[in-house]
């Protein structure tokens, strides 16, 4: 999903999300990125307190959702610097907009949600 996600995400979209924002550190993630605007992994693996490889990993969960657009750029000392930001988001959830995701989910979605389950 790029440019923020859908006010009514289809199933699969609602799925990525909501198991995106499941996890405490990314909900502090987003928390961070909005109050403090658009930062580079080490300072805001510094600011949350968490090391660099497991805020990566979250980011990309993030990113990979729609919730954080990641961007590399090269820092003055000509080291490369990934920056993130979040991504405006509004998300209409009812329980009508659950049963319209609900309906949409792929097979894909379906196999996966098998083999988690186990």
């Amino acid at each position: 999903m790029t440019g923020g996600t859908a006010p009514h995400p289809n199933g699969d979209e609602l799925l990525r999300i909501l198991a995106a924002l499941g996890n405490p550190h990314r909900l502090r993630i987003v928390a961070a990125l909005t109050e403090g605007g658009r930062d580079y992994v080490s300072s805001l693996a510094r600011e949350l307190g968490i090391g660099r490889p497991l805020l990566h990993m979250h980011l990309q969960r993030l990113e990979a959702a729609g919730l954080v657009t990641g961007s590399l750029e090269q820092a003055s000392d000509g080291k490369a610097v990934k920056y993130f930001e979040v991504t405006p988001f509004a998300i209409g959830l009812t329980p009508e907009a659950v049963a319209r995701a609900a309906a949409t989910i792929t097979q894909e979605e379906k196999q996966t949600m098998k083999e988690t389950a186990k």
